[in-house]
């Protein structure tokens, strides 16, 4: 082969690679081998770089079905249901083209889910950008992206006929570089109507469906496992095209499929295409396959066998079926107007053989290409450096700002504001199933009308504490996103989790991988919420400048009475009261008060506490269980005062704090603490209650305000309700929007 070094950077592969695949082979690679080895080895499929320190997440609890390892996972909801969720990212191409990649992204993750026999009824999403206030190139930009992402997921979503009902948004500068388009679908399933991407049997036919196979997408696996510089633009034909309504076809398609006993597994043709496919599901079961690439439908004239494999063009299904079911199977796609072809065969030899028009044109052993996979033992930073770079937040900066001005100023903030905007472009009501959606607060909801129980999502990142305390970061991500399905009268019971990195070749963002680990496992073993599914985005550095560490949580919990879910907007005539340990101690180390108004976020962190995490989610199960509660709320981004006053913003009525509180008192952060809110005519009697829950524990309430009239008044802030709903329900709009 001539050019091999060349050819060998093109593919992302060393000399190293090169001779374990010589060893592999027994022989010279030609090109379409080293392809495959490509996208097989590549960051984003074989996870080469993170796998060493993923070992040891807790996967399993009485109530998971299904862990890592196949396209979802798959909890116990009750009454012979499960369901079937995962997060995944599309980051590098949505930077490249925002409206494809984020719809794409979409499109994947319903994918993984239908594909294991789940009809899709949910999703969220996390996003994350630049500052879009700047009024220079950047600030247009990423306004600019964040149109053409949103755009892209609610079009796909909306298409497709599946509620986007929640997400999260942030926007920080380090992303400027690297968006994050991080996707999340939830479907419902019978527990004894699950399917696998497997194949096996030999002689069982395998067959292709969906759309036809063009060159988009080519070598987008690779492509999303390198950084970014500023040749980028190159990489457009590496981001894939999607159709919403071929998926939707697909979609019905399959579901009847799955409703006949006619196949053996099923695959997704996601990254690298039909290499990852044909490969996992023949891996999965230690069979082999014969495939015959001339017979892969094709939209494009004269594509050759290394585009065939390689390609990662959408709403694209690999099926093993049962010999015989062939002709009923080929008739089921026929009547959703989708392309249907027989392409091969399982084997028993243990290989993957491509064949063009009858000459074999590859081999290669399927087991050793996933056995002997690179493991890397990237350097680690003993002492990462970069935080010592970062200069200490001055308090006294904060302490002689003015309270009312800073509260007005966040209110606008796109940090802070309502984001209707966004969700508005989402069809969230869609199957007539969502009870709790975007723009509520906390953890949306959605009725399973199957076995007459509720779910409960949410999905978050505390992205500048992961900066500064990446463990401690991961741990409060967990937490919070099952204190969220607290909040709503759920129990969390497993999460998912994007982790969304840096340049894996830099030992400063390895420490922050390995840090965060360390922290999801730490929390999730003491939350008692296994991860079931998950994904690993690295690379997302941009001229040598690092993402922030963002590991994207989504958790999933159960409501047993659909019709005793908590609610976050607060109305009139309620006590509230404010729910925290007793060794509560906010800081502004990551806080946005910090971010916005001090010289850095670099300060004192409130380190978690799970054990009373834990304790809180009972109490607040509890308490809802007995109707103590008309509301409650977590307090998040911006401390009591932007909580309490989000709360009755949303609940169109003002409240009046009962005690005078200082600037830390009102923006500090810190986790696992609440708002309560509880009927005032009745107080004493709930009061009794509630104290008789928290007795014997480290736990205290403490009657903060009150609701009513059409002011807030927390503290020292005092704005008319009016003017407070215009800062957080119409600035969104207007910074989005400019150009």
């Amino acid at each position: 082969m001539e050019n091999l070094e060349l050819i060998l950077k093109q593919h992302k592969l060393t000399l190293e690679d090169y001779q374990k695949i010589l060893n592999i082979l027994q022989r010279k690679p030609n090109l379409i081998e080293i392809g495959l080895f490509s996208a097989m080895w590549s960051e984003h499929c074989s996870y080469k770089s993170s796998k060493i320190y993923l070992n040891g997440f807790p996967t399993s609890a009485q109530w998971v079905l299904q862990g890592p390892g196949e396209n979802a996972g798959i909890i116990d909801i009750g009454g012979g249901y499960g369901a079937v969720f995962k997060i995944e990212s599309h980051n590098h191409p949505s930077f490249i083209e925002p409206y494809a990649g984020a719809a794409t992204g979409v499109g994947g993750i319903m994918r993984d889910i239908f594909t294991m026999g789940a009809r899709p009824v949910a999703n969220l999403n996390s996003i994350r950008f630049g500052d879009i206030t700047k009024k220079d190139s950047i600030g247009s930009k990423h306004r600019y992206l964040l149109r053409g992402v949103v755009s892209g997921i609610g079009g796909y979503g909306n298409c497709m006929g599946v509620p986007t009902i929640g997400g999260e948004i942030s926007f920080e500068s380090c992303y400027e570089g690297n968006i994050l388009v991080n996707a999340f679908t939830l479907g419902i399933i019978k527990n004894d109507e699950i399917f696998y991407g497997k194949a096996e049997g030999i002689g069982n036919p395998v067959i292709y469906v969906g759309s036809k196979t063009g060159r988009d997408g080519l070598g987008g696996a690779v492509m999303s496992s390198d950084s970014f510089s500023e040749d980028s633009k190159s990489l457009r034909p590496t981001v894939q095209i999607g159709d919403p309504f071929t998926e939707k076809l697909l979609l019905e398609a399959c579901l009847e499929l799955f409703k006949k006993d006619l196949i053996v597994g099923i695959q997704d043709m996601g990254a690298a295409g039909l290499t990852s496919s044909s490969f996992e599901m023949a891996g999965r079961s230690g069979s082999g396959m014969i495939l015959h690439l001339d017979r892969v439908p094709m939209r494009e004239k004269a594509m050759n066998p290394y585009e065939l494999m390689l390609s990662e063009s959408q709403e694209r299904m690999l099926i093993c079926a049962k010999k015989g079911c062939e002709a009923e199977i080929i008739e089921i796609f026929k009547k959703w107007e989708l392309d249907c072809a027989i392409i091969g065969e399982v084997t028993n030899s243990g290989k993957m053989e491509l064949y063009w028009y009858d000459e074999k044109c590859a081999e290669i052993p399927i087991a050793p290409l996933s056995e002997e996979a690179p493991i890397l033992r990237r350097a680690v930073s003993q002492s990462p450096t970069y935080l010592d770079s970062i200069p200490l937040l001055k308090e006294e900066i904060l302490q002689s700002l003015e309270p009312n001005a800073v509260f007005q100023t966040l209110l606008k903030n796109p940090d802070i504001c309502d984001k209707a905007w966004v969700y508005e472009q989402y069809d969230s009501t869609v199957q007539g199933n969502t009870i709790t959606k975007a723009g509520s607060g906390g953890a949306s909801v959605i009725r399973v009308k199957e076995n007459n129980k509720a779910l409960a999502m949410s999905v978050v990142c505390p992205i500048r504490i992961c900066y500064l305390n990446p463990k401690e970061g991961a741990k409060q991500a967990v937490a919070k996103a099952g204190r969220d399905i607290a909040l709503r009268g759920g129990r969390a019971l497993a999460i998912t989790d994007c982790l969304n990195f840096g340049n894996p070749e830099n030992p400063e963002v390895m420490w922050q991988f390995k840090e965060t680990c360390e922290g999801i496992k730490e929390s999730c073993k003491i939350l008692n919420t296994p991860i079931v599914s998950g994904n690993v985005s690295l690379y997302n550095q941009t001229n040598q400048q690092d993402i922030y560490p963002t590991p994207t949580i989504a958790s999933v919990g159960v409501i047993h009475n659909p019709l005793k879910i908590l609610c976050s907007n607060f109305s009139a005539n309620l006590s509230i009261y404010h729910l925290k340990p007793k060794s509560f101690n906010p800081q502004f180390g990551g806080s946005i008060v910090a971010k916005h108004f001090g010289n850095s976020i670099k300060a004192p962190i409130t380190s978690i506490n799970l054990q009373e995490e834990l304790y809180l989610w009972d109490i607040l199960l509890k308490a809802n269980e007995q109707e103590l509660l008309k509301a409650a709320v977590d307090v998040y981004q911006g401390g009591l005062a932007l909580s309490l006053a989000k709360a009755c913003i949303r609940g169109q009525i003002g409240c009046e704090s009962i005690q005078s509180l200082d600037f830390k008192e009102l923006f500090a952060e810190s986790p696992t603490q609440v708002l309560i809110a509880i009927d005032n005519q009745k107080e004493e009697i709930i009061l009794k209650t509630l104290r008789g829950l928290i007795q014997n524990s480290n736990f205290c309430l403490t009657k903060i305000a009150k609701t009513g009239g059409d002011m807030l008044k927390i503290g020292s802030i005092s704005l008319s309700l009016q003017q407070a709903q215009k800062y957080y329900f119409e600035s969104f709009k207007d910074i989005a929007e400019s150009l």
